[in-house]
């Protein structure tokens, strides 16, 4: 999958950076907004999501696979002015970046839904590992497979391979207007999770 990523961010093809979730907005800024504390930005391309986060008082990691969106979401913090801990680092392979248990948000856009299975495991390990009680996990993921997405996630699956350790607290269909139309083809829906 790395691959396929790769091109696509040497092609400039990456319709999800310029998506800014309303959901993402109501956990930040909404009338039940979280506290600001710490974020991971799981998956997080060219950076958009972590440094909205970071201005709005988070203090954020943010880890991508792809050097080259790495490269250009530094850049983009540092016009923005915001302070983000970005990290090249695979997201199945979470433990190997010493990052320090505790995260209180943790957002995944569309990357959980790129995972085979065996990497989804090693993915739920490693964030459940970070999170800190009570932490939320906001996932937007596809429901059907579109490539590069190879097979969709269902609430059926997420419940699954997180197991005990976290709470479902809410899900729904993907609301945006900004998303392309092969994402809209792709079902996307948007789950918050909660770390018992």
């Amino acid at each position: 999958m790395s691959v396929a990523y790769r091109l696509m961010y040497l092609l400039g093809f990456t319709p999800w950076d310029g998506v800014h979730p309303q959901e993402l907005t109501e956990i930040i800024e909404g009338p039940d907004a979280l506290p600001p504390g710490r974020a991971l930005d799981v998956g997080s391309g060219k950076g958009a999501k972590a440094i909205y986060m970071a201005t709005h008082g988070w203090k954020v990691t943010a880890v991508d696979n792809v050097p080259r969106a790495v490269a250009q979401a530094r850049k983009r913090a540092e016009a923005a002015r915001a302070t983000v801990d970005f990290r090249v680092g695979d997201v199945t392979r979470l433990p190997d970046l010493g990052l320090a248990p505790g995260f209180d948000l943790m957002i995944d856009f569309g990357c959980f839904h790129g995972l085979k299975a065996a990497q989804r495991d090693a993915y739920a390990r490693g964030v459940t590992a970070l999170a800190a009680p009570s932490a939320r996990l906001l996932m937007m993921a596809f429901g059907k497979a579109i490539p590069p997405v190879s097979s969709g996630v269902s609430e059926a699956e997420l419940t699954t391979r997180f197991g005990d350790s976290w709470t479902l607290l809410w899900s729904h269909p993907d609301r945006s207007t900004e998303s392309t139309a092969a994402m809209k083809r792709a079902a996307p829906n948007w789950y918050c999770l909660s770390r018992r």
